[in-house]
């Protein structure tokens, strides 16, 4: 049999993986696979019901909000926001903590907060009203998913094939 160092990759002996395009190492080669990502603050109509809309993230202080914990950022996310080229972390409070993605949109559609969540995932919520988006205007592209390998002159032929594949040509 001829090793074509797929049988590397498949086994994980070779340093490669998914990560969002800020999140990659500098010696790393990062190969788009996705388009950019944005995210969006959103909460429930009912829970706007009581709660004015927040102009700008520092309102964000007077809400619920449902944070997330990621194990990779070392406790709950800060919420990222820029506008005129000027970056904000907020880091937010709230009676509601989640490690993944989909509780988090749940309890926002029951009206228990306000999230902070991939655009694509609330688009269809948003556009039906279930939800209703604040503070698009400091929410900008960021880079997303990419492919990453450590930098090397001639790749496996199996990651040249992988590479190909999955490159994002939007």
């Amino acid at each position: 049999m001829i090793d074509n160092g797929l049988t590397d990759i498949v086994a994980g002996r070779y340093d490669a993986g998914v990560r969002l395009g800020e999140s990659l190492d500098k010696d790393m080669i990062a190969v788009p696979i996705g388009p950019e990502l944005r995210m969006a603050v959103v909460g429930a109509p009912r829970y706007f019901a009581s709660r004015p809309l927040p102009g700008r993230p520092q309102d964000l202080t007077a809400h619920d909000c449902i944070n997330l914990r990621l194990p990779t950022y070392g406790g709950l996310y800060a919420w990222e926001f820029e506008q005129g080229g000027r970056d904000l972390k907020v880091r937010v409070e709230g009676r509601l903590v989640f490690n993944t993605l989909t509780p988090t949109l749940n309890a926002a559609l029951a009206g228990f907060g306000l999230a902070y969540l991939p655009e694509t995932l609330v688009a269809t919520q948003v556009a039906n009203g279930v939800l209703i988006r604040v503070l698009a205007d400091w929410c900008p592209l960021f880079s997303g998913y990419h492919l990453y390998y450590p930098s090397r002159r001639q790749p496996a032929p199996a990651l040249a094939v992988l590479v190909d594949a999955l490159r994002h040509r939007g």
